[in-house]
């Protein structure tokens, strides 16, 4: 099989053909649920937990480099991987845990939307939840996924742009403050759940399964060591330079918020858009919405997609839009996120509903990690890429520490 991959003579020009699956995977992580997270870390905290972007953003780029190479190398997503080789019991346990991790992922990213447009137009959060969900499965159900990846990424840019647009127009920003933000952890007992809120929403549990499975996207030959071993070097590059591009969206986030609320705490997306009127004008609460918007609207659709990928996955089949499972998932995921909206409104705030959503994936995502270590690192799964000592060595640290971090959480809250 011929494809760019195998052309040697443009390496720059191939690897700009082959991004796109690490910049639909960065979507989840500058989603609603990372601006409620960010905001209120900087409107509460300053920028002292800055260094939570930067130690979960390298956790995700090593945890989804690791997925990603499971499905380059084995030609299946880590859900159908998981129907494969674990016993049934325990990969539908896995499975339909990681379902309702996708719910929850959805429940903030379609509220996110329902909140840009109450905050644009006036509308009543129920009516943009159901909006927002129409419009994700009308766009999911009739566009190719070469035409999704496209406006996503020209979504990401958008989001990017609004707000180092925001960052110029903000005078008193401390970068001293920052860079020692971004290096020095502080922990406390009144950060830890914002601390484990941030995590969540950064290093998400879908994500981990959506990246397994949009790489297959990108057309490889198995049985071609050279095609594989390219495949591995490009997707290593799509995904630093994609988490690090959110790195710089959810760092930009809470130093506006440091900067223009700190210590006044934000409790609303709306209130900080409010804001922002007096502060830096108009203009920029407008673009700070419409930035929601847009992070809200693609990032539903990859939680979409994810749903439909981990629900086929207990079929053993691959994602497939046009595929009944596929679509049932999609649906599921989307509409009971729709519904619970509809339901947690009349009972809690927009934001408290953002911010707990994190912390429920952040409880979910030792299952999948420890899951994906498993299946890495099976000589049975993987071959001769399987997992060598020293990473799966770091794998388990990571689990280890993400389970650590989610009993303190729980200790916090009691």
């Amino acid at each position: 099989m011929k494809s760019f991959l195998q052309d040697k003579r443009r390496p720059a020009l191939d690897f700009l053909k082959y991004m796109g699956p690490g910049l639909i995977v960065a979507v989840g992580f500058i989603d609603p649920g990372n601006w409620a997270a960010n905001l209120a870390a900087g409107s509460q905290f300053g920028y002292k937990l800055l260094w939570v972007i930067t130690l979960s953003t390298i956790i995700l780029a090593f945890l989804q480099h690791n997925v990603a190479h499971l499905g380059i190398v084995t030609g299946k997503c880590l859900s159908e991987n998981t129907t494969q080789f674990l016993a049934p019991v325990l990969s539908k346990i896995v499975l339909g845990t990681a379902i309702l991790a996708s719910v929850s992922t959805a429940v903030a990213e379609i509220l996110g939307g329902a909140l840009a447009l109450q905050m644009l137009f006036k509308l009543p959060l129920q009516i943009g939840a159901v909006l927002t969900g129409a419009l994700v499965l009308w766009f999911l159900f009739s566009n190719s996924y070469s035409k999704i990846e496209k406006v996503i990424i020209g979504f990401v840019s958008l989001i990017g742009i609004s707000l180092l647009v925001e960052i110029f127009l903000v005078p008193t920003i401390s970068w001293q403050e920052a860079v020692s933000g971004w290096i020095v952890p502080h922990i406390s007992g009144e950060s830890m759940p914002i601390i484990m809120s941030a995590l969540g929403a950064v290093v998400m549990p879908h994500n981990l399964f959506l990246h397994s499975e949009v790489i297959q996207s990108r057309q490889w030959n198995l049985k071609d060591e050279a095609v594989i071993q390219r495949q591995l070097r490009f997707e290593f590059m799509d995904t630093v330079f994609s988490m690090f591009l959110g790195w710089v969206i959810n760092s930009a986030i809470i130093i506006l918020a440091a900067a223009l609320f700190f210590p006044r705490v934000v409790t609303e997306i709306g209130q900080a858009q409010e804001m922002l009127v007096p502060l830096l004008g108009p203009t920029a609460a407008i673009l700070f919405a419409v930035a929601f918007l847009f992070a809200g609207v693609a990032s539903s659709v990859t939680a979409g997609m994810a749903g439909g990928s981990i629900f086929a996955g207990l079929f053993s089949e691959p994602y497939d839009a046009s595929d009944p499972h596929s679509r049932l998932g999609v649906v599921l995921t989307i509409g009971l996120a729709t519904l619970t909206i509809c339901i947690a409104t009349l009972f809690a705030t927009g934001f408290q509903i953002l911010i707990w959503s994190q912390v429920l994936l952040s409880v979910q995502l030792p299952i999948t990690i420890f899951t994906q270590i498993y299946l890495t690192s099976s000589q049975k799964v993987m071959g001769k890429y399987k997992n060598v000592w020293y990473t799966k060595t770091i794998l388990l640290i990571v689990g280890a520490f993400i389970t650590v971090l989610n009993g303190l959480l729980i200790r916090s809250m009691f």
